[in-house]
């Protein structure tokens, strides 16, 4: 293998796909990124056996091959490189030799061979949509999945592919979100749980575009391919059934609430200074005038504030986790946010105001 390629595009390529290597493997070539010199493209591929990130960029290669090299260790000494020429080529099989017009530097690898082969997705269902919204829908669910990977079900993203739609959702049994955006082309119904791990990474690279693009979103019976530009991202899925969690929305309310979001915000962040010594619990107290946000008293001592708000309906009060509400707050994207609330054993909707296609409820806390 032999080529010459440029240090910004290099760079790049390997930051992206750091993404999906594992550090703390016990396979040494799950940590290493795999080279690929064929016609005139370089390709980086990375996979920790869950996730897989293949990057490709043109640039001139000599001669063909393939290698494995550390990624944390090519990655750090790229970044460090000052000329914007990097001649590349593989020496003995096992290494490779990196050249600018001041140093010589050899890296030792492993052999392509070694590298796991990143499996087929073989295409039963597809949707096309722009990154701007497909990144904006990511960030609106993912955070409500669950970290425990005790129910693997809780621990991903629901993809659900309708005519001209994608809903997302995603719930830890305390609360939900649920996103469901305009797509440029379906291939009709099909549905699926993509983990939200891979959800995470797929934001982080939507949200380093440049640009707007379309994302091409291929799903087969057990892996997902994300594609975009020059970047491939491809994951297992996870097996069973969500659950069926439009029962638990509420389908009225006996209260609404608007208010700014940017207040609501700073003022549970002050509440919550005492919350997290009670599991972040806070009761929402509503009526005519607006919200009373209350934390039980506790060792460091007890928080209250008083907030104007638009209100339509009867006065109501509710017990919720702070935090979450701060979650959802922090992804709605609208200067206001609208509180729909029940019966104090009901969920709490929390939406983006004057905007559809977002739902976040909340369980409620006993008061």
């Amino acid at each position: 293998m032999k080529l010459t390629c440029s240090q910004k595009e290099l760079n790049s390529a390997l930051g992206i796909t750091s993404k999906a290597v594992d550090a703390n493997s016990t396979l040494p070539v799950l940590n290493n990124v795999l080279l690929q010199a064929e016609g005139k493209r370089l390709s980086f591929t990375t996979t920790n056996l869950e996730i897989a990130i293949r990057y490709w960029i043109e640039t001139d290669i000599k001669n063909e091959g393939q290698i494995t090299i550390p990624s944390k260790l090519l990655t750090s000494y790229v970044g460090y490189l000052k000329d914007d020429k990097v001649d590349i080529s593989a020496e003995d099989g096992d290494a490779v030799l990196v050249q600018t017009s001041d140093s010589k530097t050899k890296i030792k690898g492993i052999a392509a061979t070694e590298f796991p082969p990143i499996p087929m997705v073989e295409k039963e269902g597809e949707v096309v949509v722009s990154s701007d919204v497909l990144l904006e829908g990511i960030n609106q669910v993912v955070f409500a999945a669950s970290l425990n990977t005790t129910r693997p079900i809780l621990a991903g993203v629901y993809f659900n592919v309708g005519k001209d739609s994608l809903t997302m959702a995603a719930t830890d049994s305390y609360r939900l979100s649920e996103k469901t955006v305009k797509v440029q082309k379906s291939s009709g119904e099909i549905s699926c749980i993509i983990p939200a791990k891979t959800m995470i990474e797929v934001a982080h690279i939507l949200g380093s575009l440049d640009k707007k693009q379309d994302v091409t979103v291929v799903i087969s019976k057990n892996q997902v391919l994300f594609t975009v530009d020059k970047i491939e991202i491809t994951s297992r899925l996870i097996e069973g059934q969500f659950p069926n969690y439009q029962q638990i929305i509420p389908k009225e309310s006996k209260t609404t609430v608007t208010i700014s979001t940017s207040d609501l915000s700073l003022d549970l962040k002050r509440v919550n200074l005492f919350a997290k010594e009670n599991n972040n619990k806070i009761i929402l107290s509503v009526s005519g005038s607006g919200i009373k946000i209350t934390s039980d008293s506790t060792q460091l001592g007890e928080g209250t504030v008083e907030l104007k708000a638009k209100v339509d309906g009867a006065d109501s009060e509710i017990a919720v986790n702070s935090q979450y509400m701060l979650d959802v707050l922090g992804s709605l994207g609208t200067d206001e946010a609208t509180l729909k609330l029940g019966e104090k054993v009901n969920p709490m909707i929390v939406q983006p105001t004057g905007k559809e296609g977002y739902t976040h409820i909340i369980m409620p806390l006993k008061i």
